[in-house]
């Protein structure tokens, strides 16, 4: 397995079930390969986040993006150059990541931290490579670690996922409302977490950071059987927050269950579309790149209505 995840080796890094990928350990690694699996798979040209409006060219370096090269200008030049545009320079981007108990949940071998750390690993690299800033901020009821948008975070933002652990209850407004105050400039910021919260209360806690004029993408991830409440005997169900233990029988409310879900689900989605908040139900056990193709298209509709 190590071998077959070495950059430039795997071509369907995509398809590699996240389970598999939570156990190798090496987030850098991970990252690394899903990010460039995905691109080189694509068979069209990714879109970045990247403003429409040509600001300069430069000269190219090794490593850019040769779809970027100005093949007219190299025609009369004989010399290579890259087009930029506005949004291409100094961009800030930060990753909200909830770590709150609830996260620790998983049924099939990952939790939803696992894989919530695994999606901010990509979609961090995916950015980096951009040259944007990158930071990252894990929060419980409060702020646990704070990396602020730079362009030389990128390791440190991995060394943070890495130790992340589920230890507290959590709450979405106190941290976000905090944060608000921290992202003096504007960016895109990604908020991944369970949102265990009433749809009313997590609009409450985003809508500052929207008011302050960011581009907030929520990915609300959750594992298959919250989805699905595939129980069938009776038992004691225990609150992951509150620890309180709860006797249930599956087949008396399993339909009433995933109808209080799908419910939470397109509330969630209705509030933010009213914010303009660009919202995606992850499932812990949908490839990685799911997540990274739904940032992308996230990143071009928010483009095209600035």
């Amino acid at each position: 397995m190590r071998n077959a995840l070495q950059p430039g080796v795997i071509s369907g890094a995509r398809f590699v079930d996240p389970v598999v990928l939570a156990r190798i350990g090496n987030l850098e690694l991970v990252a690394r390969s899903v990010v460039d699996g995905f691109i080189n798979g694509m068979h069209r040209s990714p879109y970045f986040g990247a403003s429409v409006d040509f600001a300069e060219h430069r000269g190219y370096t090794p490593g850019d993006d040769i779809r970027r090269v100005d093949w007219k200008l190299f025609a009369r030049t004989d010399r290579f150059y890259v087009k930029e545009y506005e949004a291409d320079s100094n961009a800030n981007f930060a990753v909200l990541l909830d770590v709150s108990k609830s996260m620790g949940f998983g049924s099939g071998g990952i939790t939803k931290l696992e894989y919530a750390q695994l999606v901010a690993g990509c979609l961090t690299y995916l950015v980096h490579r951009q040259r944007d800033r990158v930071g990252l901020v894990t929060f419980d009821d409060d702020i646990v670690e704070h990396v602020p948008p730079s362009a030389k975070h990128m390791e440190t933002v991995l060394h943070v996922l890495d130790r992340a652990t589920p230890s507290k209850p959590g709450s979405l407004r106190r941290p976000l409302h905090t944060l608000a105050e921290h992202f003096g400039r504007r960016g895109v910021l990604v908020l991944i977490s369970d949102l265990y919260e009433d749809p009313q209360d997590v609009f409450d806690a985003v809508s500052l950071l929207r008011s302050r004029g960011h581009d907030l993408v929520v990915f609300h991830v959750l594992d298959p059987a919250e989805i699905d409440f595939p129980y069938d005997e009776a038992s004691a169900f225990e609150d992951l927050e509150s620890g309180e233990q709860i006797p249930v029988v599956p087949e008396a409310l399993k339909e009433k269950y995933r109808e209080l879900v799908r419910a939470h689900v397109d509330a969630l989605t209705t509030k933010c579309s009213e914010l303009r908040i660009d919202y995606a139900l992850l499932n812990t056990a949908a490839p990685l790149d799911h997540a990274l193709f739904n940032y992308l298209s996230m990143r071009e509709r928010m483009s095209r209505v600035r």
